[in-house]
């Protein structure tokens, strides 16, 4: 913490770090639709959406959903033959992506007036991933401050990683719930988002998974292990964002939609 102390224009530029890379890839992703691309007013607010809202009511229901499923036993006695810390893996398997999923949906709602078509949906979703990812970045960022050793350095490290594995994951998977409600908007069918959502849950916590094995087989000392699963997890996130922008350079015309 030493050195965000001493040195005050830190925090900016771990802020600038945070947003930077997820804002370049809401361009990218945004500009991926080779017609009717979405208003930049509407994508930034969903951003935003995502960034603020969703990140506040993530953090409420995480805290709550912990503290329940922390007093079913049978659950706990399941995850601690699997993890040194049940605890920790509960959240992360469990809460953080039934949680922050539907969180994120929220903030992908602020799309709902200018859809039009289903794909309009995944830009909407990626734009309130990528918002809610940025702030996730910079708490782990300013949280790698208080570890004794790590510094200012280490901080934006731990900023980059993320902004190139768990920023993709938030992005891809909400895109997927986008997806969802946009259907759900233009049919008037509520019940068609949720096949979506089990869809962007098992995603997130897929990738949760291969991130929580790297820890462990990183606190074990096997280098080989965490280095494959950290890669796993990478690879994951990749081919799911890939998948997505796919997608939205396939779309058609609106009138075609």
């Amino acid at each position: 913490m030493a050195d965000l102390a001493s040195s005050p224009l830190f925090l900016l530029v771990l802020v600038l770090s945070a947003f930077s890379l997820p804002l370049i890839f809401l361009v990218w992703i945004r500009n991926t639709a080779r017609y009717g691309r979405e208003p930049w007013s509407t994508v930034l607010k969903t951003f935003s959406w995502g960034a603020v809202f969703s990140v506040i009511i993530a953090l409420v229901f995480s805290l709550i959903l912990v503290l329940t499923l922390g007093q079913i036993q049978s659950l706990n006695d399941f995850f601690a033959r699997r993890f040194a810390d049940p605890g920790t893996a509960i959240g992360v398997l469990i809460v953080a992506p039934v949680v922050e999923e539907a969180a994120k949906g929220v903030g992908a709602r602020a799309g709902r007036p200018q859809t039009q078509s289903k794909t309009d949906g995944l830009v909407y979703g990626a734009a309130a991933g990528l918002g809610f990812s940025a702030t996730e970045n910079l708490i782990y960022g300013l949280a790698a401050l208080l570890v004794p050793g790590v510094g200012a350095s280490g901080s934006l490290i731990v900023v980059a990683v993320r902004s190139f594995s768990s920023t993709f994951l938030h992005a891809s998977s909400t895109a997927v719930l986008g997806y969802g409600l946009a259907k759900s908007w233009l049919t008037g069918n509520t019940w068609a988002l949720f096949p979506f959502y089990v869809v962007a849950v098992a995603m997130h916590a897929t990738f949760n998974l291969f991130s929580t094995l790297a820890l462990t087989y990183g606190d074990a000392n096997d280098t080989l292990g965490e280095t494959l699963a950290f890669l796993a997890a990478v690879t994951f996130a990749i081919v799911a964002i890939s998948i997505v922008r796919l997608k939205l350079a396939s779309g058609r015309p609106a009138s075609s939609r």
